[in-house]
């Protein structure tokens, strides 16, 4: 025979209220971190269409100006608006970013482009920036010629 006593009481009230209120503090602490998280998804989505277009419009004016016989003219381009979902009209669900693109001529035969994208209806300070600096080169010149 066990000298241990046994005990067949079953839980506690206090038992039973401190594991209900642990539980509602978790549920609770998890609830607050919906949106938030809601709110960091959007921004990292935002992001990362803004860079695609960002880098799109980098290649684009960087192919141009590589080719001898394009004229490049320098100062601000005027702002375009483009559709995440690369259309000329908005479909069902596409953010508008503003494109501003700024060529400048810092030396001879060397251009910077400077490309900002943002889309203020949604974040009025949402914005990247990125800048290339690029020179003309044979290479690159149109087959037969300009």
């Amino acid at each position: 025979m066990s000298r241990l006593p046994c005990n067949n009481r079953g839980f506690t009230l206090v038992e039973v209220l401190i594991a209900l209120f642990l539980t509602i503090v978790a549920v609770l602490g998890t609830l607050a971190l919906i949106s938030p998280g809601w709110k960091m998804a959007a921004k990292s989505d935002y992001l990362g269409r803004a860079s695609g277009i960002l880098y799109e419009r980098l290649v684009m004016e960087e192919a141009r100006i590589l080719n001898p016989c394009n004229a490049v003219t320098t100062g601000g381009l005027n702002e375009i608006t483009v559709f995440a979902s690369g259309q000329e009209t908005a479909q069902p669900g596409d953010v508008p970013f503003k494109v501003s693109t700024t060529i400048t001529n810092p030396a001879t035969n060397v251009w910077q482009v400077r490309v900002q994208v943002s889309w203020p209806p949604l974040n009025p300070t949402g914005s990247i920036t990125e800048s290339l600096i690029v020179t003309r080169q044979e290479g690159f010149r149109t087959p037969g010629g300009c």
